[in-house]
């Protein structure tokens, strides 16, 4: 059902009466296969590490400015 109604302002807005689809649940042995699942897939990515590149630049963010402002400043 779509109602109009004003709003402060004066102007019309365009109201569907739609209620919120509840959440699907799902039992213990899908949530496990899920789990078990996302972990494989994911297992590879995690044991890589950052790369060294990443590392070096996480490392001079860490660093204090060479000219003592403020960082990211430019």
């Amino acid at each position: 059902m779509k109602t109009r109604n004003s709003n402060k302002a004066g102007t019309d807005e365009l109201r569907t009466n739609v209620e919120t689809p509840k959440p699907a649940k799902l039992n213990r042995d899908i949530q496990a296969k899920l789990g078990d699942q996302l972990r494989q897939m994911y297992n590879d990515v995690v044991s890589q590490g950052v790369p060294d590149r990443f590392a070096d630049l996480l490392a001079k963010i860490d660093q204090p400015p060479a000219d003592g402002g403020e960082k990211g400043s430019k």
